[in-house]
């Protein structure tokens, strides 16, 4: 595995193992009905913010959808006996 490819791994493991935006954003609406800190707030504007919410589920989307790549080209080599 070249050093291109060990990146994109590393990137798609990262992506797979955060938690969602939407998540981020709900816990952070938790904390502002509890304690309306002004940092608390920020975070959450910032989880909240739609262009934010896109980009997580288009991240989320290019991360499955080369998983799913790969694993029908193994499963095509299996079938092929190589």
């Amino acid at each position: 595995m070249d050093e291109a490819q060990a990146s994109g791994q590393a990137w798609r493991d990262e992506v797979s193992l955060r938690p969602t935006a939407e998540q981020d954003r709900d816990a952070l609406a938790r904390l502002v009905e509890v304690d309306a800190d002004s940092f608390e707030v920020e975070l959450y504007e910032h989880a909240a913010d739609p262009q934010v919410l896109l980009i997580d589920r288009a991240q989320r989307s290019r991360a499955g959808q080369y998983a799913r790549h790969v694993r029908r080209l193994l499963e095509r080599r299996r079938r092929q006996g190589g």
